[in-house]
């Protein structure tokens, strides 16, 4: 069979099968990215029916999924929130890298796998996944709610770290000089500083260049840019969606409100097939003998992310309930975790590293997504509320 006939063909199954799980999800009242994890599992390495001819066709697509997902996130806010959200966050910000880290690279350690996979392991339970969050918030409903601008400045504050971490990584386990790592994280910084000014102080002008009435010029205007400027971030290894991001934050009046509206099914379409093609480079069978170590790993970071989580809503005011939905909400972890454990195993660190990287991954996703619901229920409100009260009495004298 012609190549460009079976990419047609899997393409057309996986995108059928997607569109009835995300009908089946509607139905059971959850969030489909389970479903799509598992349906790139069964058809992916060690699954079912291996699919070879698409993959190279959902890399693609999974890339521009992660852009879109950020950068119409950034069209719902303006650069002053965001600016005012990372002043407010910024200790939030380092108890979430201290908790977070911390129980990756004291597992390493445990398994004796050396400093250096410690510090790549630290990485992985550090990093959630903003990807993921951000198409949960918006499937649950909460872009608008109090407690979401303190999970996006968490996420961007750790977006904006990996501006450093990844550099440093990057020499440490190629063994580069202190100079060549130290010269790699500047040139990185630069480039989040200037895109964060423009954004700044001219986002009105980078407003102008798109007609705001015209929706085909206007969607291949801020998709070209929104992909320039997140390419250009991430040769210099600065996160793409950070890049995207803050195009999206620098958009603002009728041309980010008809860009978001324009942009929405492409962002749907591709946002899923980021998930289909993690599990379709996943092999299901290297990360079972990982399971363990990972659920124990996803158990104590999920807690930490809580804590972290909680903390920053409670630092903006927010009430228990959605100290619970912003702690809840950040634990998936995702696209960079999964980067940081290929960057340490291509370098030969620790061949170990990428299946539990996956199987944590897989399993903070899936217990993320369930998780993230639990202060909708109405059983768990209830109990917000008594213990709110209890609190209270207790503290009236």
């Amino acid at each position: 069979m012609h190549e460009t006939t079976l990419l047609l063909i899997e393409v057309g199954a996986l995108l059928l099968g997607m569109s009835l799980l995300g009908r089946l999800s509607l139905r059971l009242g959850i969030s489909p990215i389970p479903f799509y994890l598992l349906l790139g599992l069964a058809f992916g390495n060690g699954g079912l029916l291996p699919l070879d001819a698409s993959e190279e066709f959902f890399a693609t697509g999974a890339e521009i999924g992660v852009i879109l997902l950020l950068a119409l996130l950034g069209l719902e806010y303006t650069a002053q929130e965001l600016v005012t959200g990372l002043k407010s966050s910024r200790t939030a910000g380092i108890i979430d890298a201290v908790l977070n880290a911390l129980p990756g690279a004291a597992m390493a350690l445990l398994l004796g796998w050396g400093p250096i996979a410690a510090v790549a392991l630290a990485g992985v339970t550090w990093i959630s996944s903003s990807g993921v969050i951000a198409k949960l918030m918006r499937d649950l409903g909460r872009l608008s709610n109090r407690e979401t601008p303190s999970v996006l400045a968490i996420l961007v504050l750790e977006d904006l770290a990996m501006a450093f971490y990844l550099p440093v990584l990057s020499a440490l386990v190629i063994g580069v000089s202190l100079m060549q790592g130290a010269v790699a994280v500047a040139i990185a910084v630069a480039v989040v500083l200037v895109i964060l000014f423009v954004a700044l102080r001219h986002g009105h002008i980078v407003s102008r260049l798109f007609p705001a009435e015209h929706s085909e010029p206007l969607l291949l205007g801020v998709l070209g840019l929104v992909m320039l400027v997140a390419g250009f971030a991430q040769e210099v290894n600065v996160s793409a969606a950070v890049g995207a991001f803050l195009v999206g934050i620098a958009l603002s009046g009728r041309v980010a409100a008809n860009a978001s509206a324009v942009l929405t099914p492409l962002r749907d379409l591709f946002a899923a097939m980021f998930f289909v093609f993690f599990g379709l480079t996943t092999d299901s069978a290297a990360i079972i003998s990982m399971i363990p170590a990972a659920a124990a790993l996803a158990v104590v970071t999920i807690m930490t992310k809580l804590v972290s989580g909680a903390y920053a809503a409670r630092r903006a005011g927010v009430g228990t309930l959605g100290q619970w939905r912003a702690g809840l909400v950040l634990a998936p972890r995702g696209e960079f975790s999964i980067v940081i454990a290929g960057l340490a195993v291509g370098a030969g660190i620790e061949p170990a590293l990428a299946p539990l990287a996956t199987a944590y991954v897989l399993i903070t996703i899936v217990g993320g997504t369930f998780l993230a619901r639990l202060p909708d229920a109405t059983w768990f409100r209830a109990a917000v509320r008594r213990r709110s009260s209890t609190a209270s009495a207790v503290a009236r004298p």
